[in-house]
């Protein structure tokens, strides 16, 4: 039996390390902890997605990795933090999940087009969500349920959705780019093909990364 977890080879490839270079948010610290989580895999695809958003006087960013590799998920998230007013002094925390591709449950891509009715093959998506499961945790999303009657004031209780989110990664045009787009899209093609795959072969008995020997004639 050949295993894909193979220790001789580098997890941590130039294009990922690349990745993780140009979106400048520790790059050497997020590497390190990845190839920690990576334990030798190796990379099949990968996603590199950073966020910035403004709260009252202070601007956070954050930086999302998701590594496919034959057998697993491994999702890596970065905050840091001010730990003073001058921001001479940061702490960051990096936590990083390994998920086996048997694990996931439903992939759902949703794809976002300006003027729909001007469509034509080959048009920009402009923005794209990939959403995925795999803990089997829920968030309860609620508003207060109504009964039509603008005038009514009695109490109809709540009505919502439960969603199964383990992971919502956003990109659009607007905020990200379309090359970065683009990348997520075949990030997301290779994250759907890799659990395909992987559900077939826990389904049909294959231990992932096994050589079949061929039967010989006697």
């Amino acid at each position: 039996m050949t295993s894909r977890h193979t220790q001789s080879n580098p997890a941590m490839d130039s294009e990922l390390h690349a990745a993780l270079v140009t979106a400048g948010f520790y790059p050497q610290l997020v590497s390190d902890v990845l190839e920690d989580a990576l334990a030798g895999y190796t990379v099949v695809s990968h996603m590199v997605h950073l966020e910035t958003h403004i709260d009252n006087a202070e601007v956070h960013r954050h930086v999302t990795a998701l590594v496919v590799t034959n057998e697993t998920l491994v999702v890596l998230h970065v905050d840091d933090e001010m730990l003073d007013e001058q921001g001479a002094h940061v702490s960051a925390t990096v936590s990083t999940e390994t998920v086996p591709l048997v694990r996931l449950g439903s992939i759902i891509l949703s794809y976002g087009y300006y003027q729909p009715q001007n469509y034509k093959t080959g048009d920009q998506l402009m923005d794209l969500t990939v959403t995925a499961s795999w803990s089997g945790s829920q968030r309860a999303d609620l508003v207060p349920a109504t009964c039509g009657d603008p005038q009514c004031d009695a109490d109809h209780g709540y009505q919502g959705t439960l969603p199964k989110e383990d992971m919502v990664l956003r990109v659009s045009v607007e905020a990200d780019g379309a090359a970065k787009v683009d990348e997520a899209r075949r990030f997301a093609r290779a994250l759907r093909g890799a659990s395909v795959r992987a559900t077939i072969d826990a389904a049909s008995g294959v231990v992932a990364g096994s050589a079949v020997a061929p039967s010989v004639a006697r």
